[in-house]
């Protein structure tokens, strides 16, 4: 692959120009773009994402301007990786970004718009906190062209919000879901279930107080005991295996009774709300990753690389002021590919086309004929239907499931 010294020194992967009209080029994935924003006013104890308390517990502390611009820098950095392609969604995530104005997301966007081509209609989804809460914030970024919020709820109960280390309440929660659904309509509300000492009415009724704001599209994750966190120093009491089964359960039956399709692992939406970014993720598709510790998945004819971000905030400023933004830049390994590809595409419940596997890994698809046909002799996959789709016992042992195609 050629590649060429920027103004300020780093090396760029360039796609040649003959490529473009290369048949491969045309047979790349779809690509999305992710925007990280690492800041939170505290980090929570179960979190493992790269994300950062603000010094001092303010909005103060954000360098907000100074952000923006290593953003864009960023990005103008990795255009030659992803140039003639159209951008399909944008997902701004965290982190908490409604700590940011909406000016700064107005100037973000704009900058994106600018550079890259994005289809007319795209997705474009931020990340808020009831935390961050203002009526007016939230109808800003909606003028900014942000038009689907994910609110990051956890529980609408005040007793599993101080069990969680959330900074607000149920009342807070209530009140930006309330608002995001008059400003967007096109909302998305993260809730987790199995938390300390919970039961299953106490995940029930959850779920009631999420439905009575009828959001589109709900996401109940698994609370689970992450390396690196304050709750794997100090674990809390959380329910068993048992239980936390019935839980799951439980939501997934009460939101199909409501209307919601349990489309993938913890996600549920309304016909037509589907996240399509994270569709996109777990179809194997492409994404750039931009801001600190963000990370990308990209496509180019003959492999498919990895990279990531400098980590830390201020050591990415740094790094993006050097121009040397990349903490790595790998390809990925022609025999970890079928493994990565059934990672993500087993996770939903309609599976992928089985003629997309050869698309975006380059590889024959009799690669995994052998555990494709295990798999379906085990019942974890439906047989001969032109897709790679779990059963629902293989939904019910997924990882079971997925650590089949590991060899």
């Amino acid at each position: 692959m050629n590649g060429h010294a920027s103004a300020r020194g780093a090396v760029i992967k360039v796609v040649p120009t003959a490529a473009i009209a290369d048949p491969h080029f045309r047979a790349l994935p779809p690509l999305s773009l992710y925007v990280h924003i690492p800041w939170c006013l505290k980090k929570c104890p179960y979190c493992d994402f790269n994300s950062h308390a603000i010094p001092g517990d303010s909005r103060d502390g954000v360098p907000e301007e100074a952000y923006v611009d290593a953003l864009i820098a960023d990005l103008e950095t990795a255009l030659p990786a992803v140039w003639g392609r159209r951008v399909e969604s944008i997902f701004v995530g965290g982190g908490t970004p409604s700590l940011f104005s909406p000016a700064a997301i107005d100037r973000l966007l704009a900058a994106v718009r600018a550079r890259l081509p994005v289809v007319p209609g795209a997705e474009v989804t931020l990340e808020a906190n009831p935390g961050t809460f203002e009526r007016e914030r939230f109808a800003g970024y909606y003028a900014a062209g942000v038009n689907r919020l994910s609110l990051g709820v956890q529980s609408f109960d005040d007793a599993n919000l101080v069990a969680l280390g959330r900074v607000h309440g149920a009342a807070e929660a209530s009140r930006a879901a309330e608002a995001a659904m008059m400003i967007f309509g096109n909302v998305n509300l993260d809730l987790m279930f199995a938390l300390p000492g919970q039961m299953p009415e106490g995940a029930l009724r959850d779920v009631r107080a999420a439905l009575s704001f009828a959001p589109p599209h709900l996401s109940f994750y698994h609370l689970t005991i992450e390396p690196n966190t304050l709750f794997h120093h100090r674990p809390p009491p959380l329910p068993d295996d048992d239980i936390a089964t019935d839980i799951e359960e439980a939501i997934v039956a009460t939101l199909s009774d409501a209307g919601y399709r349990h489309y993938e692992t913890s996600a549920h939406a309304k016909p037509g709300y589907a996240c399509q970014h994270n569709l996109n993720y777990w179809r194997f598709g492409d994404y750039l990753g931009i801001g600190a510790g963000a990370h990308s998945k990209l496509s180019f004819p003959g492999e498919v690389r990895r990279q990531l971000r400098w980590k830390q905030p201020r050591c990415y400023l740094e790094q993006i002021s050097a121009g040397t933004p990349l903490q790595e830049d790998v390809a990925v390994e022609r025999s970890a590919l079928p493994f990565e590809f059934m990672l993500n595409a087993l996770r939903l419940a309609d599976g992928v086309p089985a003629a997309i596997f050869a698309e975006r890994t380059g590889l024959p698809l009799g690669r995994v004929a052998q555990t494709i046909g295990a798999a379906v002799d085990r019942g974890l996959m439906e047989p001969g239907t032109g897709l790679l789709k779990p059963t629902p016992l293989g939904r019910r042992f997924l990882n079971d499931l997925q650590q089949m195609f590991l060899s």
